[in-house]
């Protein structure tokens, strides 16, 4: 064949330039597109021989680089194409896209996100010269009689067709490496690119530095045969062409999930357990999600799930696939109705991608039911794992909700695990009047645990908090009712004097009343407004409390308190804190004893203070600036008590 020039028809003049400056920022794409495009050649080629019942190689593509001459080359055996095919789907259809994802970017004033655009409008060849200044195309179609040709393209308008001494079927991309891309004249950078790109790709990709001298090949014992003639090198395969979600679930063991789980993240410990989905109407999906165990000394990173189109790595940015309460989890997700190149606001928008999430969503709550209902002990030893999440979302989401609330557990004072039913059945039954619905809860390291073992002894039950996510899982569950149960959270400190017996206020505690508000508080004189900021004082005679004094907050002051810090807006949610005495405790007695005789105001004063410390250190504990204060007092206190004993 003489060689034959053509030239492609735009009306937009300089298209590489403008295609180039708008997909520069990720320009090592170019591999997962060309290497993409051969994977499809290849998958053709078995489906039309298939058809046709001839016989068919095992397909396979080569990634070849050479630094001396600055090319690059990716070559498959799949079904070619011939010159006609070569200028109709590269050198005219991609170009008509080109033009057209040309004028959108122009129409919108701007480019979108680079990797986001190229596939929506046929661009995904014409990556490849975002590194190169030429580009060759040889190959030869799989049909009866057909001829190799060569197109040559050198980054603009015009392009060449000719000879070409192909022999095999399929395609060979040769690119001429410009100065931006020489950074891929390198075979461990093409490796590492292709790794990150098409780990699981469905055909073995080997990747050769042409330029690699042969060796001579080793005896048994390791040692190098002198006598043997030197061996070329070839390709080393780079990827696993059969991912564990391409297999039947019912022939893995838990080694080979830990084995692939340690695969993708080699630093971690090992997965608390996994869900294998596989689904093939109204759509296609298969994935593995892990739920790794959390270490809560290091940072949440997010893009832990990787996203596939048909083996392809598409994305680790699936936050429109994967509701955020599951961006925990890790693993991979493999859909073919996921194109390989798609906006996000695309992704937002298409119904494929809502069935997947849905779907997504509820697989994994069934497979949480079944751990639950199945292996009730499994599933407590790793809640402090997976609970944030689960009660996440069940914030976030209806369905899971309605699958999940029921299994949200905490640990009561007696360091069981308890579901919110569970609790509700076993109020006794002469404190089911005054409790009604509610669900007293307490503070991991911030409640007065003397409280909690007051309403043991009495027994009632109360369960653990933490600060993060209970407080929005506490009012969601309040306001979003589900069935027929309903609850009404309540701490310990603001309730227990509504759930136990409480004696009669005396003249006595009056005057205990004064006493310690006098002193820690302070007099308010007469025409003085009061500081509304200052600690308040309360008498309660709780039966059988033995603490001297609690803390106690507003319900709904401390509510809000918790879920604005939680969004980090301490400063706007103050809360006002109430010192709760029991004037039936000896100390709080003696220290209104030795107030009436007058003899020792220094001795009194530094009792209320240590009381009022005390009750401190079993609620949230001193601050920083405190704990030198608090030491001193202490130190003072107990001198003069010993020294009264001398």
């Amino acid at each position: 064949m003489s060689e034959r020039k053509g030239t492609i028809t735009v009306e937009t003049g300089d298209i590489f330039p403008i295609i180039k400056k708008w997909l520069y920022s990720e320009h090592d794409i170019f591999l997962r597109e060309l290497v993409s495009n051969a994977t499809d050649a290849i998958t053709k080629r078995a489906t039309l021989a298939r058809t046709r019942n001839t016989e068919l190689p095992d397909g396979n593509i080569k990634v070849l680089v050479n630094k001396t001459n600055k090319t690059i080359t990716i070559e498959d055996n799949g079904l070619g194409m011939s010159e006609a095919e070569v200028e109709k789907y590269i050198a005219q259809l991609a170009f008509s896209g080109a033009e057209e994802f040309v004028k959108k970017m122009e129409d919108a004033g701007g480019p979108e996100k680079n990797t986001d655009i190229i596939g929506k409008f046929g661009l995904g060849f014409y990556s490849a010269f975002m590194v190169a200044d030429k580009v060759e195309v040889e190959s030869l179609s799989m049909e009866e009689g057909a001829t190799p040709t060569k197109w040559t393209c050198e980054g603009d308008t015009d392009y060449t067709f000719s000879n070409s001494d192909k022999k095999d079927v399929g395609t060979k991309i040769t690119l001429h490496v410009n100065s931006d891309g020489e950074e891929f004249l390198d075979e461990f950078k093409i490796s590492s690119t292709l790794r990150n790109f098409c780990d699981f790709m469905p055909y073995p990709i080997g990747v050769l530095d042409e330029e690699k001298e042969p060796v001579k090949p080793t005896k048994e014992d390791g040692t190098v045969d002198e006598d043997a003639p030197a061996v070329a090198p070839t390709p080393s395969i780079i990827n696993n062409t059969e991912p564990l979600w391409k297999k039947d679930p019912k022939e893995l063991k838990d080694e080979d999930y830990k084995n692939f789980y340690r695969s993708m993240f080699p630093m971690d410990p090992e997965p608390l357990f996994w869900i294998h989905l596989k689904v093939d109407h109204p759509f296609t999906l298969e994935g593995i999600l892990f739920f790794p165990k959390l270490n809560k000394n290091q940072p949440f990173k997010e893009n832990n799930i990787r996203l596939y189109s048909k083996q392809v790595f598409v994305s680790d940015n699936v936050k429109n696939v994967i509701p955020d309460f599951l961006s925990l989890l890790k693993g991979s997700i493999d859909s073919t109705d996921i194109p390989l190149n798609v906006s996000r606001s695309a992704l937002q928008g298409d119904p494929n991608i809502r069935r997947i999430s849905n779907y997504v969503i509820k697989k994994v709550g069934e497979s949480l039911k079944k751990l639950y209902r199945t292996d009730r002990e499994k599933y407590e030893s790793i809640w402090e794992d997976i609970g944030i999440f689960i009660k996440y979302g069940c914030v976030s989401d209806t369905k899971f909700d309605e699958t999940m609330r029921d299994m949200v557990i905490f640990k009561n004072a007696d360091n069981n695990y308890v579901t919110l039913p569970e609790y509700k059945e076993k109020i006794p039954a002469d404190k089911k009047e005054k409790l009604e619905n509610k669900v007293l809860y307490f503070e991991a390291g911030k409640s007065d645990y003397s409280l909690r073992n007051t309403l043991k002894e009495e027994g009632i039950q109360s369960i653990e908090t933490e600060d993060h996510i209970d407080p929005h899982f506490m009012q969601h569950v309040e306001t979003k009712k589900l069935g027929e149960n309903e609850y009404k959270f309540a701490s310990v400190d603001s309730e227990i004097h509504n759930v136990l017996d409480v004696e009669n206020t005396t003249e006595e505690d009056i005057k205990i009343k004064d006493l310690f508000t006098k002193i820690l508080v302070g007099e308010t004189k007469e025409g003085q407004e009061p500081d509304l900021s200052a600690t308040e004082v309360e008498i309660q005679k709780i039966k059988n409390s033995t603490s001297p004094a609690y803390f106690k907050t507003d319900e709904q002051m401390k509510r809000f308190a918790k879920m604005a810090q939680s969004m980090g807006q301490n400063a706007m949610f103050p809360t006002k804190k109430t010192l709760v005495i029991n004037p039936s405790n000896a100390l709080i007695q003696n220290a209104l004893k030795i107030h009436e005789k007058g003899n020792n105001t220094e001795l009194v004063d530094k009792i209320c203070h240590h009381v009022e410390d005390l009750a401190t250190i079993s609620s949230e504990g001193l601050k920083n600036e405190d704990k030198d204060l608090f030491v001193k007092r202490s130190t003072d206190l107990i001198q003069e008590l010993t020294n009264l004993a001398l």
